[in-house]
């Protein structure tokens, strides 16, 4: 996982790279959207539902920052084991205690 201070300096960027996806969402939802965007200052629905993403992903991510998974991953790190490895053990363990 990339520090937050990485991805704060990775978001700042105005040139970032976008991509396209495909989302199924109701259509009510969508009118909605576009009914608020307008008042909250967005162009569009669109820049509206980055934004909303953009909130739930950095709370998140802040809430990650300091917790036991992040913390062992770091100390692993240091030890020299693979990201990839620390991932599939991670995900691994969210598998058997669900």
């Amino acid at each position: 996982m990339k520090t937050a201070s990485e991805r704060i300096q990775r978001r700042l960027k105005k040139d970032r790279q976008m991509t396209v996806i495909s989302m199924r969402i109701p259509e009510d939802v969508i009118e909605d959207l576009k009914e608020i965007a307008p008042s909250l200052g967005f162009s569009g629905y669109q820049p509206l539902i980055r934004a909303y993403i953009g909130q739930g992903l950095r709370k998140d991510q802040t809430r990650m920052e300091n917790s036991q998974v992040q913390i062992l991953t770091e100390s692993l790190r240091k030890h020299g084991i693979a990201d990839q490895v620390i991932s599939a053990a991670i995900a691994d363990a969210q598998l058997k205690s669900a």
